[in-house]
């Protein structure tokens, strides 16, 4: 009991005192400095709003082929006279070059045969212009003796009734009539088959001429011609082998111009006719249909041949639209030619476009006006700007033309306007921005999207 006092008289004055000191130290203490929280800025880069034309483009690959191909196929069958020395495979060959003569003997004679027929025909026509003649005097003879027999007939009726002459007197007056009636109608008979008989003689002299120009057009077939410089894409004729008629001597591929049947998306396609403010909802997705609105666009295009490390280019011209849609991969044909094929060329450094090569083409529409941005910066039609006090700013934008890495914004954006281009995440509107400045993206801007 006494320890329990002890304990209690020796505890509560140190608690008491220390009590006090606390009262005294907090009493005389100065109150606490009170700290003020700073809203903290949001790192961004950003790029300058600039207005520049760009020029929308798509891009395909395709196959170079010729655009023209010329099969040397025989009209007339015959033997083979001559094969032109250069109608190897891969030779050239320029315009005209006789490339396969038959033998023209047999047209020769058929030739001969016509005319002989002809002169023949026209012999007979000269004849039957005498007959008539001769058959004209005959009849007026004949005539003549008619009427002397009609008198003869007459005087012998009249002897007869007055019992001079006996009855067969009267009876061979007759009969000479009738007969000399006989030849009257003979000779009238022959004239009037002359016209038809020189009808026919002037029609047979007809197919007598057709089948003379027959003949003479055979012997053109003889020879095969080139129409156009071409190279030698396949032979297969020699001197001595008989040829039908149909048969293929050989096939060559015209170089004045090829042809890139390049495989676009339609979407593309249909996007770049969008950023030429043609109603795509206007052109179905009909090869006539697209052909020409294609034309209405006025493209340009360009063929790109890869060789290594270099890339050569030729002027094109958008030709027409292919005839069917790939429904597997959503591609069209787009056809499109090279007058220059065979032009410029550089032994070793610039090859002529030949059929086969593997090439891209690109198409151009004509250049249009915006502010070129990157196209990861448009989100749901709208883009983060910085305003004027450094705060976020969501502004929605109108946009004609997405391609490659760029957007082009056409609406709702000002030249001059700082586009956030590393979006803060969360983007809130209205939040405090440190913006820097990209200078090197916008110097890649520039030329992505400058208009060539």
């Amino acid at each position: 009991m006494r320890n329990a006092l002890k304990l209690v008289f020796v505890t509560v004055p140190l608690v008491a005192i220390g009590a006090g000191i606390l009262a005294y130290i907090i009493a005389n203490s100065p109150p606490p400095e009170r700290i003020t929280l700073t809203e903290r800025a949001t790192p961004v880069r950003s790029i300058i709003a600039r207005v520049r034309a760009v020029t929308p483009s798509i891009a395909g690959f395709g196959l170079i082929n010729p655009a023209r191909t010329y099969e040397a196929i025989a009209q007339v069958g015959g033997t083979v006279d001559y094969v032109n020395p250069g109608l190897a495979k891969g030779a050239i060959l320029p315009a005209g070059a006789v490339l396969v003569r038959l033998s023209p003997v047999d047209f020769n004679l058929a030739i001969a045969q016509a005319n002989a027929n002809i002169r023949a025909a026209e012999a007979r026509l000269e004849e039957l212009a005498v007959s008539e003649v001769n058959q004209t005097a005959a009849l007026e003879i004949e005539k003549q003796a008619l009427a002397l027999k009609e008198a003869d007939l007459d005087r012998a009726e009249t002897l007869f009734a007055g019992g001079t002459v006996p009855q067969t007197v009267r009876d061979a007056a007759r009969a000479a009539l009738l007969a000399q009636r006989q030849k009257v109608q003979n000779v009238a008979s022959t004239l009037a088959l002359l016209p038809t008989q020189r009808a026919v003689q002037t029609e047979q002299i007809a197919v007598y001429r057709s089948n003379l120009e027959t003949a003479r057009l055979s012997l053109e077939r003889t020879e095969l011609s080139l129409p156009f410089a071409a190279r030698v894409a396949s032979t297969s004729v020699e001197v001595g082998q008989f040829v039908r008629v149909g048969q293929t001597a050989a096939v060559l591929d015209g170089i004045d111009a090829a042809e890139v049947e390049a495989q676009v998306l339609i979407a593309a396609l249909r996007n770049l006719m969008h950023s030429t403010h043609i109603s795509t909802d206007a052109v179905p997705l009909d090869p006539s249909a697209m052909t020409e609105a294609l034309r209405a666009l006025g493209l340009s295009a360009e063929v790109h041949l890869r060789l290594g490390q270099d890339v050569l280019t030729w002027a094109a011209s958008v030709d027409r639209i292919s005839d069917t849609i790939d429904q597997k991969t959503g591609t069209l044909g787009v056809i499109v030619r090279v007058d220059t094929a065979y032009s410029g060329l550089e032994p070793g450094r610039r090859p002529p476009l030949t059929k086969g090569m593997f090439v891209e083409v690109i198409l151009k529409a004509q250049p249009a006006s915006g502010v070129v941005v990157p196209r990861s910066a448009l989100r749901d039609g709208q883009l983060l700007v910085a305003d004027a006090d450094d705060r976020l700013q969501l502004v929605p934008v109108e946009f004609d033309l997405v391609q490659d890495g760029i957007a082009l914004i056409t609406g709702g954006i000002a030249e001059g306007a700082r586009i956030v281009v590393s979006a803060p995440s969360p983007a809130i509107p209205g939040m405090l921005l440190a913006v820097t400045e990209d200078r090197a993206l916008m110097a890649r801007l520039a030329a992505e999207g400058s208009a060539e």
